[in-house]
Protein backbone atom coordinates (compact mmCIF):
# COMPACT_ATOMS: atom_id res chain seq x y z
CA UNK A 1 0.00 0.00 0.00
CA UNK A 2 2.96 2.38 0.54
CA UNK A 3 4.17 1.84 -2.48
CA UNK A 4 1.47 2.96 -4.61
CA UNK A 5 0.59 5.97 -2.22
CA UNK A 6 4.34 6.55 -3.62
CA UNK A 7 4.34 5.84 -7.12
CA UNK A 8 1.02 8.02 -7.02
CA UNK A 9 2.61 11.10 -5.54
CA UNK A 10 5.62 10.36 -8.27
CA UNK A 11 3.14 10.48 -10.52
CA UNK A 12 1.39 13.83 -9.70
CA UNK A 13 4.70 15.30 -9.28
CA UNK A 14 5.26 14.95 -13.07
CA UNK A 15 2.24 15.85 -14.22
CA UNK A 16 2.81 19.49 -11.96
CA UNK A 17 5.92 19.49 -13.53
CA UNK A 18 4.42 19.08 -17.08
CA UNK A 19 1.97 21.30 -16.14
CA UNK A 20 4.34 24.47 -14.66
CA UNK A 21 6.57 24.07 -17.34
CA UNK A 22 3.53 24.73 -20.10
CA UNK A 23 4.45 21.16 -21.13
CA UNK A 24 7.97 21.77 -21.61
CA UNK A 25 7.40 25.17 -23.17
CA UNK A 26 9.19 26.72 -19.99
CA UNK A 27 12.37 25.06 -21.50
CA UNK A 28 13.03 26.83 -24.34
CA UNK A 29 15.14 29.95 -24.22
CA UNK A 30 15.76 32.86 -24.48
CA UNK A 31 13.16 34.00 -23.19
CA UNK A 32 11.39 31.22 -22.13
CA UNK A 33 8.52 34.02 -20.44
CA UNK A 34 7.72 35.11 -24.35
CA UNK A 35 7.65 31.40 -25.32
CA UNK A 36 5.54 30.29 -22.61
CA UNK A 37 3.12 33.34 -24.24
CA UNK A 38 3.41 32.29 -27.53
CA UNK A 39 2.80 28.32 -26.18
CA UNK A 40 -0.31 29.34 -24.33
CA UNK A 41 -1.70 31.70 -27.37
CA UNK A 42 -1.57 28.18 -29.43
CA UNK A 43 -3.40 26.35 -26.50
CA UNK A 44 -6.02 29.09 -26.66
CA UNK A 45 -6.78 29.19 -29.95
CA UNK A 46 -6.91 25.18 -29.99
CA UNK A 47 -9.17 25.13 -27.42
CA UNK A 48 -11.38 28.15 -28.92
CA UNK A 49 -11.36 26.20 -32.34
CA UNK A 50 -12.44 22.57 -30.82
CA UNK A 51 -15.48 24.08 -28.68
CA UNK A 52 -16.25 25.52 -31.15
CA UNK A 53 -16.13 22.33 -33.39
CA UNK A 54 -18.21 20.64 -31.07
CA UNK A 55 -21.23 22.94 -31.21
CA UNK A 56 -21.87 22.43 -27.34
CA UNK A 57 -23.92 24.28 -25.83
CA UNK A 58 -21.75 24.82 -22.47
CA UNK A 59 -19.33 26.43 -24.69
CA UNK A 60 -20.51 29.59 -23.91
CA UNK A 61 -19.92 29.01 -20.41
CA UNK A 62 -16.68 27.17 -20.79
CA UNK A 63 -14.73 29.49 -22.67
CA UNK A 64 -15.00 32.02 -20.29
CA UNK A 65 -14.23 30.38 -17.87
CA UNK A 66 -11.36 28.11 -18.83
CA UNK A 67 -8.58 31.21 -17.73
CA UNK A 68 -9.98 31.06 -14.05
CA UNK A 69 -10.28 27.57 -14.02
CA UNK A 70 -6.29 27.25 -16.22
CA UNK A 71 -5.17 29.99 -12.82
CA UNK A 72 -6.07 27.11 -9.97
CA UNK A 73 -4.30 24.45 -11.97
CA UNK A 74 -1.54 27.14 -12.16
CA UNK A 75 -1.44 27.91 -8.63
CA UNK A 76 -1.17 24.12 -7.57
CA UNK A 77 1.85 23.36 -10.13
CA UNK A 78 3.60 25.90 -9.73
CA UNK A 79 2.98 25.30 -6.00
CA UNK A 80 4.21 21.98 -6.11
CA UNK A 81 7.46 22.58 -8.40
CA UNK A 82 8.22 25.99 -5.97
CA UNK A 83 8.50 24.05 -2.95
CA UNK A 84 10.95 20.67 -4.99
CA UNK A 85 12.92 23.32 -6.29
CA UNK A 86 13.52 26.18 -3.14
CA UNK A 87 13.29 28.77 -6.02
CA UNK A 88 10.68 31.79 -5.56
CA UNK A 89 9.79 31.58 -9.24
CA UNK A 90 11.86 29.61 -11.50
CA UNK A 91 11.96 30.89 -15.38
CA UNK A 92 10.98 27.46 -16.61
CA UNK A 93 7.76 27.93 -14.75
CA UNK A 94 5.32 29.70 -17.51
CA UNK A 95 1.41 27.85 -16.89
CA UNK A 96 1.45 31.27 -15.42
CA UNK A 97 1.76 33.30 -18.84
CA UNK A 98 -0.50 30.25 -19.86
CA UNK A 99 -3.27 32.19 -17.61
CA UNK A 100 -2.20 35.40 -18.13
CA UNK A 101 -2.79 35.44 -22.09
CA UNK A 102 -5.86 33.40 -21.63
CA UNK A 103 -7.58 36.19 -19.33
CA UNK A 104 -5.98 38.89 -21.99
CA UNK A 105 -7.13 37.12 -24.96
CA UNK A 106 -10.87 36.53 -23.20
CA UNK A 107 -12.41 39.51 -24.97
CA UNK A 108 -11.93 38.43 -28.38
CA UNK A 109 -14.73 35.69 -27.04
CA UNK A 110 -17.30 38.78 -27.26
CA UNK A 111 -16.75 40.22 -30.28
CA UNK A 112 -18.54 39.32 -32.97
CA UNK A 113 -19.24 40.15 -36.82
CA UNK A 114 -21.62 39.34 -39.25
CA UNK A 115 -18.75 39.25 -42.09
CA UNK A 116 -16.58 36.87 -41.53
CA UNK A 117 -12.87 38.22 -40.81
CA UNK A 118 -9.76 38.23 -42.89
CA UNK A 119 -6.54 37.10 -41.72
CA UNK A 120 -4.74 40.00 -41.41
CA UNK A 121 -7.44 41.02 -38.66
CA UNK A 122 -6.92 38.16 -36.67
CA UNK A 123 -3.28 38.75 -36.73
CA UNK A 124 -3.84 42.10 -34.98
CA UNK A 125 -6.75 41.04 -33.02
CA UNK A 126 -3.88 38.26 -31.43
CA UNK A 127 -0.81 40.54 -31.36
CA UNK A 128 -2.43 43.20 -28.90
CA UNK A 129 -3.87 41.42 -26.37
CA UNK A 130 0.04 39.32 -26.58
CA UNK A 131 2.25 42.67 -26.73
CA UNK A 132 -0.32 44.08 -23.76
CA UNK A 133 0.07 41.18 -21.87
CA UNK A 134 4.02 40.87 -22.05
CA UNK A 135 4.22 44.37 -21.73
CA UNK A 136 2.51 44.32 -17.91
CA UNK A 137 3.96 41.35 -17.03
CA UNK A 138 7.35 42.49 -17.31
CA UNK A 139 6.97 45.82 -16.49
CA UNK A 140 5.05 45.16 -13.61
CA UNK A 141 3.38 48.16 -12.57
CA UNK A 142 1.54 48.74 -8.97
CA UNK A 143 -0.62 45.96 -7.54
CA UNK A 144 1.22 43.31 -10.65
CA UNK A 145 4.34 43.67 -8.76
CA UNK A 146 2.75 43.55 -4.78
CA UNK A 147 1.17 40.31 -6.02
CA UNK A 148 4.19 38.40 -6.81
CA UNK A 149 5.24 38.67 -3.10
CA UNK A 150 2.82 36.29 -2.18
CA UNK A 151 3.33 32.94 -1.06
CA UNK A 152 3.97 29.76 -3.00
CA UNK A 153 2.29 28.83 -6.72
CA UNK A 154 -0.09 32.11 -5.77
CA UNK A 155 3.18 34.59 -5.54
CA UNK A 156 3.95 32.61 -9.00
CA UNK A 157 0.85 33.20 -10.77
CA UNK A 158 -1.32 36.13 -9.66
CA UNK A 159 1.06 38.78 -10.78
CA UNK A 160 0.24 37.22 -14.40
CA UNK A 161 -3.36 36.72 -13.63
CA UNK A 162 -3.53 40.68 -12.76
CA UNK A 163 -1.43 41.67 -16.13
CA UNK A 164 -3.81 39.59 -18.51
CA UNK A 165 -6.71 41.40 -16.24
CA UNK A 166 -5.23 44.69 -17.10
CA UNK A 167 -4.61 43.68 -20.53
CA UNK A 168 -7.98 42.77 -21.07
CA UNK A 169 -9.04 45.68 -20.05
CA UNK A 170 -7.19 47.29 -22.88
CA UNK A 171 -8.31 44.80 -25.46
CA UNK A 172 -11.89 44.98 -24.94
CA UNK A 173 -12.37 49.04 -26.43
CA UNK A 174 -9.41 48.49 -28.76
CA UNK A 175 -10.99 44.91 -30.12
CA UNK A 176 -14.34 46.01 -30.34
CA UNK A 177 -12.55 49.50 -32.59
CA UNK A 178 -10.34 47.20 -34.76
CA UNK A 179 -13.93 45.49 -35.68
CA UNK A 180 -15.30 48.45 -36.53
CA UNK A 181 -12.50 49.37 -39.01
CA UNK A 182 -12.59 46.35 -40.78
CA UNK A 183 -16.23 46.55 -41.35
CA UNK A 184 -16.07 50.08 -42.24
CA UNK A 185 -13.15 49.57 -44.41
CA UNK A 186 -12.67 46.11 -45.29
CA UNK A 187 -9.98 46.89 -48.67
CA UNK A 188 -7.67 47.73 -45.28
CA UNK A 189 -7.61 44.39 -44.37
CA UNK A 190 -7.24 41.95 -47.27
Amino acid sequence: MGVDLMQGSASSGRIAWWVATGFGSGYLKPAPGTWGTLAGLAAWLLLVIGMGATHLKLTPYVLPSAPLALSLLAVWASDRVVKETGQKDPSFIVIDEWAGIWFALTPLLFTTTLAPQPGLLWAVRLTVPFLLFRLFDIWKPGPIDAAQRLPGGWGVVLDDVLAGLLAALLVWPMDHWLGAQALLHPALWR
